[in-house]
């Protein structure tokens, strides 16, 4: 097979030659330096070779290797080396494609100039320190700037023949960055904030050049943005679009191979052998900043591995898509793929691609561990990112362990266990787990309230009596009373039982009184949230004060009438209403208009009411309602004898909405 010749150098140009090799496509690579050779990794079929070229060398190095397609995938502001490249091709008549570096977006933010003599009078004119990352080809330029030894800091490769090119133009090292791109944008950020620099010039170098990151560090930093636009509108091929005519043309079947890989706490060190191994193989690895720091680290001098700062399913899968030449892929995720992970979402978004899995150490596996107890019975829980009733899980588990995500959400969360009457369980906060500044601190959670923690961290906490969740009817006395009506136990259970909540409800209870039934369905959907509805001020008081005596911290009092109070909640699945004050019809088609499937129970005693509620139900659309006539009696005590005394009776409406005359009802 006759072969291919790649003009290399450039980000797009080391993915090529990696595509190449992968798919064993013999190919002659060119970069201009030795520099640019040793960024190529060696392969099996690539001649890999630095030296720079004119047009006739070109023209005899593609008649000696018997090359039958160049590609050109040099840089964009490479003007001459493309006409050379373009000229050679055609002297020889030989297929020519140039492999296109996709644009950055250029905002209205950014200033545009046309070429590198404008960016220089431009600075000339503003007087500002200005970071240069240009190169150091045209860096000569910048020297007619008055006080550029003061006022120009110039970024370049880290090669010695350029640092010297740079110190001869005047350049210490005190104005100088030597190193090897494209940066992130947390580097990018540092490197202006700590020059000082007010403008930030750069070519539109496009999106493998690091240019969307360069202006967003520009943006934050509250640095002008200067571009030097690309010379001229080039026509050429995408890497997407190269890698289809190639795979097209040689029969090659293009397969990534994706891992997800679960890298632990975050030191190298706790990283197990498989991903290590999976890190080192890769084309190029994806994760969050600080995930792709621990994989450096771990990778020693290997450590210039293609990265792709990256978290969002989205953004990762569209540069999957955008970058096909990468044939190993490994997203990097922080502790376990399993454990409140973004892998999770990676699966639904990479769902139609083929997948490896590999389990790192999670949080819970490493706390636990140093605190030598086991986890199969802890209640996990996470709040980083997320809700969750952690409350409820302290109340009814032995063992609870929480991922905290927000600065003082440590502290928060011991406040409020102490707020619940869970101020003496014991408490272990981890916090840098597995690092030197590694710090664990163990102690009740009236100690830990108020300390200082690190945004992210872990704790475990350890509950000597759980109580048993609880089932539906709670004794009255279980409730402070008031002067405020209160839904007696027997009538609780029933309407409970017809409510029919799920532990992640989320439920209205309307014309709540003291608040028991708002208690009684707080416990059941104790993954969801409960609002309880009550224009008194002493009923708002009394159901703060019962959320707390039950632990009911999802559970929140809303003073108001309705339905005015009901239209700023969140749509209900279920929904409970105890009093009405003459707006149920109201009251039902807010909640039919959040929620058509709405799960209804009315409780009524006055005839007007029963009456109301058998009209409301005929005539919105519910299903066929279940009406229930309850009366009960309880013993009581006088003298020597118990004697039954009778409660007033109540009507229990029950319906789901969806329906009409007992008829599907359709919107």
């Amino acid at each position: 097979m006759n072969k291919i010749l790649l003009f290399a150098g450039t980000t797009e140009g080391r993915h090529m030659a990696e595509f190449l090799n992968r798919h064993r496509l013999s190919a002659v690579v060119c970069a201009a330096t030795e520099y640019g050779k040793c960024q190529i990794l060696p392969g099996e079929y690539l001649d890999v070779r630095s030296e720079r070229l004119n047009a006739d060398e070109m023209v005899r190095l593609i008649q000696e290797e018997q090359i039958c397609l160049v590609i050109d995938a040099t840089h964009p502001y490479a003007v001459l080396v493309s006409e050379n490249i373009r000229n050679a091709c055609e002297r020889t008549e030989t297929e020519y494609l140039r492999l296109l570096r996709p644009s950055g977006e250029i905002g209205e933010d950014c200033i545009l100039v046309d070429s590198v003599a404008d960016a220089v009078e431009w600075l000339k004119a503003s007087g500002e320190r200005a970071l240069v990352t240009t190169g150091s080809k045209e860096l000569a330029a910048f020297t007619e700037i008055p006080n550029y030894r003061e006022r120009i800091f110039a970024r370049v490769l880290p090669t010695p023949s350029v640092v010297a090119h740079c110190a001869e133009l005047g350049f210490d090292a005190g104005h100088l960055i030597a190193m090897q791109g494209p940066f992130s944008l947390e580097m990018n950020l540092a490197m202006l904030r700590q020059t000082g620099a007010k403008v930030l010039v750069t070519k539109e170098s496009g999106k493998n050049g690091g240019f969307d990151e360069k202006v967003q560090a520009a943006r934050e930093a509250g640095a002008r943005i200067l571009v030097i636009g690309r010379p001229s509108a080039e026509t050429g091929k995408s890497e997407t679009e190269l890698c289809a005519l190639l795979a097209e043309r040689y029969g090659l079947e293009i397969r990534q191979e994706v891992t997800i890989a679960g890298i632990g706490m975050g030191n190298p060190e706790n990283m197990t052998v498989e991903v290590q191994k999976a890190i080192r193989e890769a084309d190029v690895l994806i994760g969050a900043g600080r995930m792709l720091e621990a994989a450096r680290k771990q990778l020693g001098t290997a450590a210039d591995k293609p990265c792709f700062d990256a978290y969002q399913p989205e953004a990762i899968r569209e540069f999957l898509d955008r970058h096909p030449e990468y044939g190993r892929a490994v997203l990097l995720q922080s502790g376990d793929t399993g454990f409140f992970s973004g892998a999770k979402r990676l699966f639904q978004v990479l769902k139609d691609r083929s997948i490896r899995v590999l389990s790192g150490i999670s949080s819970v596996v490493y706390l636990c561990g140093k605190l030598q107890t086991s986890w199969e019975d802890v209640c996990l829980l996470s709040l980083h990112g997320r809700k969750a009733n952690v409350v409820d899980a302290v109340r009814h588990h032995k063992k609870t362990f929480l991922l905290s995500g927000s600065k003082g959400g440590a502290s928060a969360f011991c406040e409020e266990l102490c707020r619940y009457g869970l101020d003496q369980v014991k408490v272990t906060v981890g916090e840098n787990l597995s690092y030197p500044e590694e710090r664990i601190v163990t102690g009740t959670a009236s100690e830990l309230a108020g300390q200082s923690f690190e945004a992210l961290c872990v704790l475990f906490v350890e509950n000597p009596a759980p109580v048993s969740r609880e089932t539906i009817g709670l004794p009255d006395e279980a409730f402070v009373r008031g002067k405020v009506p209160m839904t007696k136990r027997e009538v609780r259970a029933v309407s409970m039982s017809y409510l029919g909540l799920n532990e992640d409800s989320v439920a209205w209870d309307v014309g709540a009184g003291t608040g028991s039934v708002s208690v009684e369905m707080a416990l059941q959907a104790w993954n969801g949230e409960v609002y309880a509805v009550e224009q008194k001020e002493e009923g708002i008081d009394l159901i703060r004060a019962n959320a707390l005596r039950n632990g009911c911290a999802n559970l929140t009092a809303i003073p108001g009438k309705a339905p005015e109070a009901l239209m700023q909640l969140p749509a209900p699945t279920h929904v409970f209403v105890g009093g009405s004050g003459g707006k149920l019809r109201e009251i039902l088609e807010t909640a039919l208009a959040k929620n058509p499937g709405v799960r209804v129970v009315i409780n009524a005693i006055s005839l007007e009411t029963i009456a109301e509620a058998a009209r409301c139900l005929e005539e919105l659309p519910f299903a066929e309602p279940e009406i229930v006539c309850l009366r009960a009696d309880r013993a009581k005590l006088l003298g020597k004898s118990h004697l039954m005394m009778g409660m007033n009776p109540i009507y229990i409406f029950a319906a789901t909405g969806g329906g009409h005359h007992g008829t599907e009802w359709e919107n």
